[in-house]
């Protein structure tokens, strides 16, 4: 009769709890948006703001940085970091994400989509801030993937800079099922060797 193979956690898995516990998550960058420092900062180009989401009468004043968890009104701002942004006319366009290209859409991909209007949900028109705050609210209908573009105009050039960031509405559990996925196939092969090992 071969001997019951009492259950112990392998190296692998252990490591992993170890370092989730009093570790932030780490944060994948969604296109121009990332958190860095427990702060959501969005790039324009090389001027930088902070970014955060806000749902006031679904979720009050609770922050999110990628992606919100319900269809509802949602006030997106930015505080910019760069005085330069001050001067600068800023729009903003959200677009649904019917192309699928997720977290890793740029402004070529936004070129190369032609006409943006069958496809936006929302646009503000270029306004100037020189309070240094930029708001937009839109109410969503539905969830599903969306893109946010961000487009700041310099005040004696002929130039602009984009920001170009995917973010869900509704549920967004990012990367972690593909993070739990992967260490249970670790551990899974670590067992598998362990019970190989020993029946031998």
């Amino acid at each position: 009769m071969r001997p019951m193979v009492s259950w112990r956690p392998g190296p692998v898995l252990l490591l992993a709890a170890l370092l989730s516990l009093g570790q932030p998550a780490p944060a994948l960058a969604h296109g121009s948006v990332a958190l860095e420092d427990d702060l959501c900062v969005i790039d324009i180009d090389f001027l930088t703001a902070h970014f955060t989401i806000f749902q006031p009468e679904s979720r009050g004043a609770t922050e999110y940085c990628e992606g919100v968890p319900a269809a509802a009104r949602s006030v997106f701002m930015m505080e910019y970091l760069h005085e330069l942004l001050r001067e600068m006319q800023v729009d903003f366009r959200i677009i649904r994400d019917e192309t699928g290209i997720g977290r890793f859409a740029d402004w070529n991909d936004i070129l190369a989509m032609g006409d943006l209007e069958p496809l936006t949900v929302h646009y503000q028109q270029p306004s100037i801030e020189p309070s240094g705050f930029f708001r937009a609210s839109h109410e969503f209908e539905a969830q599903g993937g969306y893109i946010g573009i961000v487009t700041a105009s310099h005040p004696t050039e002929a130039r602009d800079y984009q920001a170009v960031f995917y973010f869900q509405v509704g549920r967004n559990w990012g990367s972690f099922p593909l993070f739990i996925a992967l260490i249970a196939l670790v551990q899974l092969g670590y067992w598998h060797a362990n019970r190989r090992r020993k029946a031998r």
